[in-house]
């Protein structure tokens, strides 16, 4: 199993996203080299949101917790969701 987050940009987010990218980018690389975060990608043109795949719930809650684009009003919403990847050997 494997848990999903989705961001939802805030109406206002793109205007903070560049100052707050830096420390956003360090945590994404900081959670993927412990390898608890396995992908993780913004979607959309101009982008709506991002989403993330995770190997734990605990680690997708921990993530967002402190990630600087929720703390500083980037993300407007955010959910976790279980997945159940059929392709995965």
């Amino acid at each position: 199993m494997k848990y999903v987050m989705f961001y939802e940009m805030a109406a206002d987010g793109m205007s903070k996203a560049q100052a707050s990218f830096p420390a956003h980018q360090a945590r994404l690389q900081a959670f993927h080299r412990m390898g608890s975060l396995l992908m993780a990608g913004p979607y959309g043109m101009p982008p709506v949101g991002a989403l993330a795949v995770f190997t734990s719930r605990e680690a997708a809650e921990s993530f967002a917790a402190d990630d600087p684009f929720v703390v500083n009003g980037v993300v407007g919403r955010y959910t976790i969701h279980a997945w159940r990847e059929v392709l995965a050997p």
